[in-house]
């Protein structure tokens, strides 16, 4: 018997209607300032930027800088997430505010308190640089400031998503004597990855769409030993640098590609759900 819920036909009373209306508001206010985008340039704008190498090079180095900034997110984000949904400890409170706070914090504010740690002179500046991980106009600036922004959706999401764990399982493999360590990766993380794969996809989204941060920090990028690639900028860095000039068109021709990029994405993995290419059902991770 499948599980999915609501696929059977449905009686539409006043209350689905109304929410149906709702829906349909809140779809056409998502897709008509897209549609408004890709339709004010014609097809030969967007392939020409498809074609330019700074276009592509700043697109695909927004998509690797993203990318490493998921999985730090991931590989701090979790245990942290786990830590507050599971155990109690002093200032449990306080920790939660303090992953709260990038939330909420204007990131160009975020941008200029990370600059003040790593400004030139400073000890951080020395030992990153000794480490080889120098921030200022580098893709470890990029990195760390989609880190800042983006990753409390993961270390959140996974408090909610092992928090929802059921306690009677984990007790249950307590019992059977499972250390506390296989009892993690075998019971919780498993029950808990829906989740944390939401919180994982909100991670990487939030990291595309920064802007703020790199003005400060790298808002251009020149290549390291991590990144090999030419001289480039962020992708939101290098759409606001055409608008900035009075460049609306653009502007609007890279914004549209890489809303296409997305698009296509999205379509990939849809289908490579459907045919069970991906280590999960259709409609487990992804909405």
């Amino acid at each position: 018997m499948s599980g999915t819920v609501g696929t059977g036909p449905r009686s539409w009373g006043p209350g689905t209607v109304v929410a149906g209306l709702l829906s349909a508001s809140l779809l056409a206010l998502f897709l008509v300032p897209l549609v408004a985008l890709v339709t004010f340039v014609p097809p030969s704008a967007i392939a020409q930027v498809a074609s330019d190498p700074a276009a592509r090079a700043s697109i695909a180095f927004t998509l690797y800088a993203s990318g490493l900034a998921l999985l730090i997110s991931l590989f701090l984000g979790i245990p942290l997430g786990y830590l507050l949904a599971r155990r109690s400890f002093p200032g449990h409170a306080l920790v939660e505010s303090a992953v709260a706070l990038p939330v909420v914090v204007p990131h160009l504010i975020a941008g200029i308190a990370l600059f003040l740690i790593f400004e030139p002179g400073t000890f951080a500046s020395h030992l990153a640089a000794r480490l080889g991980f120098s921030v200022l106009e580098t893709i470890w600036g990029v990195v760390l400031v989609m880190v800042y922004v983006s990753a409390p959706y993961t270390v959140l999401a996974s408090q909610l998503a092992f928090r929802a764990v059921d306690p009677p399982l984990v007790e249950s493999a307590r019992s059977l004597g499972a250390p506390a360590s296989r009892v993690f990766w075998s019971v919780s993380l498993p029950l808990a990855a829906r989740g944390i794969a939401a919180g994982g996809l909100l991670t990487w989204a939030r990291s595309v769409s920064e802007i703020g941060g790199f003005l400060i920090l790298a808002a251009t990028v020149y290549p390291t030993t991590v990144y090999s690639g030419p001289v480039t900028q962020p992708l939101s860095i290098y759409i606001y640098s055409f608008y900035q000039v009075g460049n609306l068109n653009a502007a609007v021709a890279a914004s549209s590609l890489f809303v296409l990029v997305s698009f296509v994405i999205f379509v990939a993995v849809r289908f490579a759900e459907r045919f069970g290419r991906l280590p999960w059902n259709r409609g487990e991770w992804l909405p």
